[in-house]
């Protein structure tokens, strides 16, 4: 039956009814909570039943049957308290005793009123508190008068078994979490990265209350200790952007979240360290000795010495080292790769715009954190952005300035279209304010003649500048045979702990973890840190100048 007709229905008997329960009840408040209970019952079965023929013998069967039920209970149970009765169970006398109870039986139930839904929440504050009639609150609210008194109904309902429950909180309301980490796989929309959507702490232990369990908002609530009035608004809104599901007035987390165990952690670091001793050594040596550093093809200016304008500068090996093997460790031997999974699979598509996954790391409160896990608060990329001519490839990390925050897509693009046109016949088009910008992002340095003359104006790459595809597919190549060489070891250290992790992930996210461990030893920060610190605690890499760090770990190739 429609909703319409069954609220016609019982709408049309809630006075009979009451009149029914008053003359077979000891007390108002019984009668209220017997035609309460019959009128739930008659709404309940009529919205699933088409078959009922008579409803006025429908009606009558189900309070007949529920009365007996009342007096067999009667003995047994308490029937429900209606909320505007609540005083009428405290002690008589009046003294300090009886103020210490009313009080906290009101307190106690305000906090059940914050538990109801939305709209039952309106509805009892402006029927109980505000005063108002239900036809009234029909009018306000444009919903029929019959469906006002069934969820006062409702709520007194609600209300009694939550008066009756012992509320009890998880270890997240004396113990909340917080995200270490909050992270980006992907693009971010117009509302910024990820991190911003998580900068409370209500919004972190939302998350993590459902990480692994659907739960509804009062449930949610207990976990935290907090009103569900704060719960609901916070996981709608996150919700709405993708960072949780909803289904059925349950929500459930849509981010990864890590929480490694102590045998995880060893996992992790043995698989990292191993694999950045294998790959980082072997690479930096071949590019030191093959002479590949000095290729014409490899264009970079970046220097703390006085430069000329009749003479080109080349960067020293070191800095141009920065940038080239965090590079080719990203994307060479990329046919080893497991694909299996796309991206479009794995990522949420956002309403401000982003397709992203979302990642954070919890710290444990007690075991041990892994390997340079401080380090990789600074670390953020690769990042790669194109157009038709050029790749913008960029990482951030404590050895360089931060460059990655919001708006960088925006300023990428517009870096890479002034460089389209540097690398075009429409050179002449790029203004003072254009070459400026390069600048401010430490992409090329500008000289200028003595007497400030245009015509000896010169810039001067400041970030690896590969000329031509053939110069990247070279430099990719050395990585790709220095992991098909050690694949069959990476895949010994990498198995044991994807079988880890995937233990870890609740069922529903598997998909969604199974893309980012597709990238292990590939566009992976962790193996990229993993290598720079190798190699710099060795002494091979020695670290950048003030000066650099403006530019370093940035790569731009030609798309075509």
């Amino acid at each position: 039956m429609k909703r319409e007709q069954a609220e016609k229905i019982t709408e049309e008997y809630l006075k009979s009814v009451y009149g029914f329960a008053l003359k077979r009840c000891a007390n108002t408040q019984d009668a209220e909570d017997l035609s309460q209970e019959i009128i739930l019952k008659v709404f309940r079965t009529l919205l699933i039943r088409n078959d009922i023929d008579s409803p006025d013998k429908f009606i009558w069967t189900v309070a007949h049957n529920t009365l007996s039920n009342y007096y067999r209970n009667k003995a047994k149970t308490a029937v429900g308290i209606p909320i505007d009765g609540l005083a009428e169970i405290l002690p008589s006398d009046s003294n300090t005793a009886q103020a210490v109870i009313e009080k906290q039986t009101a307190e106690r139930l305000q906090k059940e009123i914050a538990y109801l839904s939305k709209l039952q929440r309106r509805i009892v504050v402006a029927y109980y508190f505000e005063k108002k009639k239900q036809e009234a609150i029909a009018d306000e609210l444009k919903i029929p008068v019959g469906t006002v008194k069934w969820h006062l109904f409702e709520a007194k309902r609600e209300l009694k078994k939550g008066m009756e429950k012992m509320r009890k909180a998880s270890e997240l309301k004396f113990n909340p979490v917080r995200f270490e980490l909050c992270g980006t796989n992907g693009s971010p929309g117009t509302k910024g990265s990820n991190d911003n959507f998580f900068r409370s702490a209500l919004s972190q232990n939302i998350a993590y209350s459902v990480w692994k369990e659907a739960k509804t908002v009062g449930e949610i609530a207990d976990d935290l200790g907090v009103s569900p009035v704060y719960v609901e608004s916070e996981a709608e809104y996150l919700a709405e952007y993708g960072f949780l599901t909803e289904k059925g007035g349950k929500y459930l987390c849509n981010i990864l979240i890590d929480e490694p165990s102590d045998e995880l952690t060893d996992l992790h670091d043995n698989m990292y360290s191993q694999a950045a001793k294998l790959f980082a050594n072997e690479l930096f040596d071949i590019l030191k000795k093959s002479g590949i550093l000095n290729d014409g093809r490899i264009i970079c200016g970046q220097t703390d010495q006085p430069v000329s304008f009749t003479e080109d500068t080349r960067a020293d090996d070191n800095f141009i080292l920065w940038s080239l093997i965090p590079y080719i460790a990203a994307l060479s031997g990329e046919k080893l790769m497991d694909k299996s999974i796309s991206f479009e699979q794995a990522a949420t598509i956002r309403p401000d715009g982003g397709q992203n996954i979302c990642y954070a790391s919890v710290v444990p409160s007690s075991g041990k954190l892994p390997m340079y896990f401080d380090s990789m608060r600074h670390f953020c990329g690769p990042c790669w952005n194109r157009d038709k001519d050029t790749v913008l490839w960029q990482i951030d990390s404590e050895w360089s300035d931060v460059r990655v925050t919001d708006g960088y897509i925006e300023k990428s693009n517009r870096i890479l279209s002034i460089l389209s046109k540097l690398n075009s016949s429409s050179e002449n088009s790029v203004n003072e304010e254009d070459y400026a910008l390069l600048e401010q992002a430490g992409i090329i340095k500008t000289l200028m003649n003595v007497d400030g003359t245009k015509g000896w104006f010169k810039f001067i790459p400041q970030v690896v500048w590969l000329k031509n595809r053939e110069i990247k597919n070279e430099l990719l190549a050395i990585g790709d045979r220095i992991k098909e060489k050690h694949w069959d070891e990476f895949e010994a250290l990498k198995q044991p702990f994807i079988k880890a992790v995937l233990n870890e992930t609740p069922k529903h996210l598997h998909k969604m973890q199974k893309y980012g461990l597709q990238y292990i030893f590939f566009s992976d920060g962790w193996f990229i840190l993993h290598c720079m610190k190798e190699l710099v605690n060795s002494g091979k890499l020695k670290p950048p100048t003030e000066e650099q760090k403006k530019s370093l770990t940035t790569v731009i190739i030609p798309e075509k």
